[in-house]
């Protein structure tokens, strides 16, 4: 849903087309409160301030968001911009809206006011996520649309908004599941931070999806009629192309040669079960020629952000190539949606309890335990530069994408894109880490400052008699986590040398 001009009624009427047993009521009281404490405001763009949470709440309402979570957006800028209080707001629509309003009134709004500022509102937006995931969600509808309306402020202003987007909103999207909207925050920011690279690349998508748009047609009904032949039954089939920005730094990794994206068009395959997906891919397979090494399964082996989807590339019409994505319904909406595809409930369920469900959901999910590392940067890093240095550390090791490896177990282990086997031996354990000599991936030696890939099995093999970590490690360590080990280690050593040198200088010129 883009830039527009939208009404309650606009607004009803998604809701109830995603969700007919909705609480209508409750959403017309909510946009009841925010219009008439927002009367009179309006946005940079001279538009009637209630259009954006409007707009933020349209969002969420595309992400199947339930009641509770579009009335908290509509909600969300009333405590922070009007006389109406969070105690009213709480008073009027209970404890859990008004504890996500107040979430999202902590993270704070699009004022840059130096860096202290800055890294205060990011320090609170950190400790808000973790608290209720929810926050966090609402928090990329709201940058969602006011990436959408940057036009309207100073050209410094909406570079370091856009920029911020890019560098935060849209990885912590991205490690959520949330490829959708991941790539939908990066898109309306690209152009911002790098207006001719984005010129460029959306000037080469369109002159290659004009080129392709009727093959790619014709493989999907030529597709259709495969599956029917064979009685497999289907939902849905449909071209989609991929956002901007992902083009873009895919582009950068091939020499900016677009003939060697092999996914910049997918076709997508929405069908019944899993089982229908792997019967449809070896139909796909006997018609077309899969190209080699493209084959993925993500639906038996998820990424380590929880995606699922069953992919191949196949040749066409002479040479051209398109990536095939085969999904249910389900892995479709969590594909989309990442996290934000739990907060589904049993109609049979109060939505209170559903709420509350999604809430402390992330007391038992292992694969965002990172959301923890980002609140305790508040905690434990106390000085501006040490933050901002954390940060940066937090950006290369908890936003990079990311790569799943195996222990020789089976066990599967999230790392950062390029980690080493150093980063892998940490992962596992610091006195794996420690005692670290060597490492076999595939089972074969392998340098320990070389990058892993995703689907290597690493074993680490360690020296017993190994005191500790050589320093020289960090010039290739990845992960947080491994370095701060390896520093540690050193400045214990340097202690403890010290410790044995001092006494010893003393004594001598005692002597």
């Amino acid at each position: 849903m883009e830039r527009g001009i939208f009404t309650l009624n606009d607004l009803i009427s998604q809701i109830r087309a995603v969700r007919p047993q909705a609480d209508i009521k409750l959403i017309e009281r909510a946009f009841a409160l925010a219009d008439t404490a927002h009367k009179g405001q309006t946005r940079m763009s001279g538009e009637p301030y209630i259009q954006h949470p409007l707009h933020a709440a349209m969002i969420l309402v595309e992400m199947h968001a339930p009641d509770a979570v579009v009335a908290a957006a509509l909600l969300h800028d009333v405590p922070e911009d009007t006389s109406v209080t969070l105690e009213e707001i709480e008073e009027q629509f209970g404890k859990d809206i008004a504890s996500m309003v107040n979430g999202i009134s902590k993270v704070g709004k699009i004022k840059y006011r130096g860096v202290e500022r800055y890294i205060e509102n990011l320090r609170k937006m950190f400790v808000a996520m973790a608290n209720d995931i929810r926050v966090m969600i609402i928090k990329f509808a709201d940058r969602l649309h006011n990436l959408q309306t940057l036009d309207s402020i100073p050209q410094k202003k909406a570079y370091r908004i856009a920029l911020e987007s890019l560098e935060i909103y849209a990885p912590i999207a991205g490690r959520l599941g949330m490829g959708e909207i991941k790539g939908r925050l990066e898109d309306a920011a690209f152009k911002y931070v790098l207006p001719k690279e984005y010129e460029w690349t959306l000037d080469l998508a369109t002159k290659a999806t004009q080129n392709k748009q009727p093959q790619i047609q014709k493989v999907i009904e030529q597709t259709k009629v495969e599956l029917a032949n064979n009685h497999i039954p289907y939902i849905d089939i449909h071209g989609r192309y991929k956002h901007l920005y992902s083009l873009y730094r895919k582009l950068l990794k091939y020499g900016r040669d677009v003939t060697k994206i092999y996914d910049f068009t997918a076709i997508r395959c929405i069908m019944p079960t899993p089982a229908d997906c792997y019967a449809a891919l070896g139909i796909i397979h006997s018609r077309w020629t899969p190209l080699k090494g493209r084959i993925k399964d993500y639906i038996s082996q998820p990424k380590p952000n929880g995606y699922q989807s069953l992919h191949t590339t196949v040749f066409y019409d002479r040479g051209s190539i398109v990536e095939f994505q085969l999904r249910t319904p389900e892995i479709h909406e969590a594909a989309e949606f990442g996290i934000a595809a739990h907060w589904s409930y049993d109609e049979t369920k109060t939505q209170h309890m559903a709420a509350e469900r999604f809430k402390h959901m992330l007391d038992t999910e292992k694969e965002i335990e990172w959301i923890s590392q980002l609140a305790s940067l508040q905690d434990t890093v106390k000085g501006k530069k040490e933050f901002l240095e954390s940060l940066e550390e937090l950006k290369l090791d908890v936003f990079r994408d990311r790569i799943f490896v195996y222990t020789p177990k089976g066990d599967v282990i999230d790392l950062p894109e390029e980690s080493t086997p150093i980063d892998f031996a940490y992962n596992i354990h610091t006195d794996i880490g420690n005692r670290c000599s060597a490492a076999k991936v595939n089972g074969m030696i392998h340098p320990l400052d070389q990058a892993l890939k995703s689907g290597d099995i690493v074993e680490i093999i360690i020296d017993k008699s190994r005191k500790g970590p050589n320093p020289d490690w960090l010039k290739f360590a990845k992960t947080r986590h491994a370095k701060s080990k390896i520093r540690q280690y050193a400045r214990a050593g340097l202690a403890t040398w010290i410790k044995g040198v001092i006494p010893d200088a003393i004594r001598k010129r005692k002597g």
